[in-house]
């Protein structure tokens, strides 16, 4: 059955399904979902910059806008646990690159900021920089490269996630997102390492997997790929993760990387037809996991390399919905 005029649950087995809610998520998260019941929130809600959202007019006064974010942080503060993280995901402009920290202030009423990560889109590596290991034989250039038609401003290759806690003290599972030592000799030579792997760092490389059409593959004028959901999940520790929520799901790459770990997943939009494409996503990607999604207590699969390609989108991302409209995708 429908949730709201939204897509049917989709059951993921032992009590945990993808649920989707066609309504605002700002009364619709203490409405929906009992006090402490969500260890992490990762989203992205709309930017105010004017984007071409489906069912949201994506620009209002600054002042508004940011009573707004305040207003979806109370949201997410009634529903969150003690020990939980929220993950917002915001980018700005060359013009307005105070806009991320601007709404980072405001949900700074609420909650602590325990880290600031740089969701990295497209990265140039020159070649003598990178040394005779890598094997390079030009300078590299990787990611997804939107120009900037001026002569004053650089253009933007990354957006902010900020992880938020109740207390700036949620212990995070750093090694779960990590990377193995380039030099080995540093597996022996500091105290810390019991492993050859490392911890990855605030800068993540997630490029947008490549596209053939834009209508059919991404229909949504903003979002991030299914992996930077994962990482965030996997960084707050799979295993202390009960329930993911994204208040602006827009297309579904939160619900996918549920999917993928085998977490209880709520999804808002104010879209129908964006809701039905995340649905979709979900379906395709449970149908590709068959019998190996993963059990509660189960160890999901190894970090997956971030896909590569070379497809376009927009300055910030992400599907979202709520009073506003739609933004996390």
């Amino acid at each position: 059955m429908a949730d709201e005029n939204g897509p049917a649950p989709i059951p993921l087995g032992r009590g945990r399904a993808i649920r989707f809610y066609c309504e605002d998520a700002l009364p619709g998260l203490p409405r929906r979902l009992g006090k402490g019941s969500v260890d992490v929130v990762v989203t992205s809600p709309p930017y105010n910059l004017g984007i071409r959202y489906r069912s949201y007019p994506d620009r209002r006064p600054r002042a508004e806008y940011l009573a707004w974010i305040g207003a979806l942080a109370s949201s997410v503060e009634t529903v969150l646990s003690p020990a939980g993280s929220f993950f917002l995901n915001v980018g700005g402009t060359p013009k307005d690159p105070w806009l991320p920290w601007d709404v980072a202030r405001e949900v700074g009423r609420t909650f602590v900021l325990q880290n600031v990560i740089h969701w990295v889109k497209s990265i140039a590596i020159d070649r003598r920089a990178a040394g005779r290991s890598a094997g390079l034989t030009s300078d590299l250039a990787l990611g997804h490269y939107k120009p900037v038609v001026s002569d004053r401003y650089l253009h933007g290759a990354q957006e902010y996630i900020f992880h938020f806690s109740r207390s700036g003290a949620v212990p995070l599972d750093r090694l779960a997102i990590g990377v193995p030592y380039q030099d080995k000799s540093n597996v022996t030579r500091w105290g810390g390492a019991a492993q050859d792997r490392r911890c990855r760092g605030n800068t993540w490389f997630l490029p947008y997997p490549t596209i053939r059409e834009r209508a059919r593959d991404r229909p949504h004028p903003a979002t991030f790929p299914p992996e930077l959901p994962e990482w965030c999940v996997r960084l707050h520790g799979v295993d202390r993760t009960r329930r993911l929520v994204d208040p602006f799901v827009g297309i579904g790459s939160s619900a996918v990387a549920a999917v993928r770990l085998g977490i209880d997943f709520v999804g808002f939009d104010l879209d129908p037809e964006y809701l039905r494409r995340a649905a979709a996503r979900a379906e395709e990607e449970l149908a590709r996991a068959g019998d190996r999604v993963p059990a509660p207590g189960d160890r999901p699969a190894a970090l997956r390399p971030p896909s590569s390609g070379g497809s376009r989108r927009r300055s910030p991302r992400s599907s979202g919905r709520s009073t506003l409209g739609s933004a996390s995708a």
